[in-house]
């Protein structure tokens, strides 16, 4: 009989986990990138810093940040942040949420493993309870009328419920009326089908003032100082040129040597360069523009003749600034000076440097496009004002959902406690084994108000008694009260989110946990660092991100 010879497939630096292993370890690593963020959730939650390889320090309690900041290495748990990621580029909320609710599904899921039920039955209990979910939120949300009196006080209590969680929660009032009335100027000159853009509202920061003076400017604001102390400051119904050319002589990309051998050359060499410096600024002043706002650099000698006939000047504007003048003012951007003409000019009724705290900057109002606005986003040192830029962002995108899906739910674990008593009723309609995946799946909803409630620094279990009773006895609406610390009608609390955020995290967290249940093999290089099953490196090095 002849000797069997082992025939190798893989790579020898190629590990291997299989089966329930393999499970255990993804469903672990998805776990603790869910225990990271599960006490910033809510208002009384935690934030957390992190510090990157070069020392820099972010502190935040928004899901999304704290995730993308995270370096993880086990691909579990990059699926887990990828959760949090979509969650935050479709609605632009929810992603703690989104990310503890795909942690909470696995580890009801592992338990059931436990029991000997095969993950695709799991899968399929999950994708039943998913739908039914998805119904529950349809009929538990309330439509919101755009032409009602009080369809921009719900807008402005969506705004303030997406910020109470966040460290300008004590100047949420403030905010969320900037929000509001900034997404509603950008939503009037909106064409039919066409999107609400968040990118349109412009944010600029500024350090070294209260979190309250933050405010909404009408038109466009530059961070950018004019380049010339004799030009005007101030320009009434301006006429403006946007340059994509630099207004400087152009330097060849290759070397180049001239020779020059008498002094009068030398001297017809520097004339021929302000020769060609002053025809740019004819050509502008042929144009009848009176601003110029230059992607590119401007010449000292430019500089000079531009001031002596009264041109006001600013350069190197970023890009997607040169794009918004151009959409705010009708100017077109010009690529090469000499094709500069009237027709190409914007208009601004008012174009003026204002100091605003120490900056200088360049106010563009009273443009042919009336919806442009612009956030001065302020705090007392940098870390403070990226955290209130992050706030804002999240309360504009949520004021953006409502406009565009005109439904709203009600917060405090409200939706959830719905939706997990729901499924529970649900589930005794099922046969077999996919009972278990619905009940299972109604305790991973439960898990977000109970979490709330541990946040608070409530007694999670009789919360919860008092919110099942609640929603027992039909109100639907009653969730958790943090200042009260008890269960309460959210609706009179007025706790309201936007309830295409909610549909976006029971989408996106259900996915996710059964793509991760799927999986009963990972096959990885050792050159990939954390990529092995091992007890002691995938989830011991999570931890440290903690």
């Amino acid at each position: 009989m002849s000797q069997q010879v082992p025939v190798i497939v893989l790579k020898e630096d190629t590990e291997r986990t299989r089966g329930r292993d393999a499970q255990r370890n993804n469903i672990m690593a998805a776990i603790v990138i869910a225990e990271a963020v599960k006490s910033a959730l809510g208002p009384k939650g935690m934030d957390k810093m992190l510090v990157d390889s070069f020392g820099d320090i972010t502190v935040s309690n928004d899901g999304a940040t704290i995730l993308k900041e995270m370096d993880v290495a086990h691909p579990a748990a990059k699926m887990v942040i990828e959760v949090a990621k979509t969650v935050d580029s479709e609605v632009g909320d929810g992603t703690t949420t989104a990310a503890i609710l795909t942690g909470d599904l696995l580890k009801q899921a592992e338990t059931l493993l436990d029991q000997k039920i095969h993950p695709t039955t799991i899968i399929s209990g999950y994708r039943k309870a998913t739908q039914k979910a998805l119904e529950v939120i349809e009929s538990v949300e309330e439509k919101v009328d755009t032409t009602d009196k009080d369809y921009k006080k719900i807008l402005t209590d969506v705004a303030k419920t997406s910020m109470s969680s966040k460290f300008v929660a004590g100047s949420r009032d403030v905010l969320a009326k900037i929000v509001v009335d900034a997404v509603l100027a950008v939503a009037k000159d909106l064409p039919d089908g066409e999107e609400l853009d968040i990118e349109n509202i412009p944010r600029q920061k500024q350090e070294g003032m209260p979190v309250d003076r933050t405010e909404l400017v009408k038109g466009l604001v530059l961070d950018k100082e004019i380049v010339h102390a004799g030009m005007p400051k101030r320009i009434e119904n301006a006429k403006i040129a946007l340059l994509e050319a630099a207004l400087e002589v152009t330097k060849t990309e290759f070397d180049a040597k001239i020779s020059i051998t008498a002094p009068s050359s030398m001297q017809s060499f520097l004339d021929e360069e302000e020769r060609m410096l002053k025809s740019m600024v004819d050509k502008i002043v042929e144009s009848g523009a009176n601003v110029v706002i230059a992607q590119k650099g401007i010449d000292d000698v430019v500089q000079h003749y531009l001031a002596k006939e009264g041109i006001m000047a600013v350069r190197r504007i970023k890009k997607s600034d040169v794009e918004r003048v151009h959409k705010t003012t009708g100017a077109t951007i010009v690529s090469k000076i000499q094709n500069l003409t009237a027709a190409d000019l914007g208009t601004a009724k008012l174009i003026e440097q204002r100091v605003v705290g120490d900056d200088k900057m360049l106010f563009v109002e009273g443009t042919p496009k009336s919806s442009v606005v612009t956030l001065l986003v302020r705090g007392g040192t940098d870390h403070i004002v990226d955290e209130v830029d992050r706030a804002l962002n999240d309360a504009l995108y949520v004021v953006r959902d409502v406009i565009m899906h005109p439904a709203v739910t009600y917060g405090g674990g409200a939706l959830a406690a719905e939706i997990s008593k729901q499924l529970r009723d649900y589930s005794s309609t099922l046969e077999g084994r996919e009972q278990y995946a619905v009940n299972a799946y109604a305790d991973a909803i439960e898990s977000l108000p109970n979490t709330l409630a541990e946040n608070a620094g409530l007694d999670p279990i009789d919360v919860i008694v008092d919110l099942r009773k609640a929603h027992t006895e039909g109100k639907m609406y009653h969730g958790i009260n943090i200042t009260k610390g008890k269960v309460d009608d959210m609706k009179a609390a007025r706790v309201v989110e936007a309830a295409v955020v909610n549909r976006q995290i029971v989408m996106s967290a259900a996915e996710a946990a059964q793509m991760i249940l799927k999986i009963d093999d990972v096959i990885s290089s050792k050159g990939t660092p954390g990529m092995g099953g091992g007890p002691g490196g995938d989830a011991g090095d999570m931890g440290d991100d903690e």
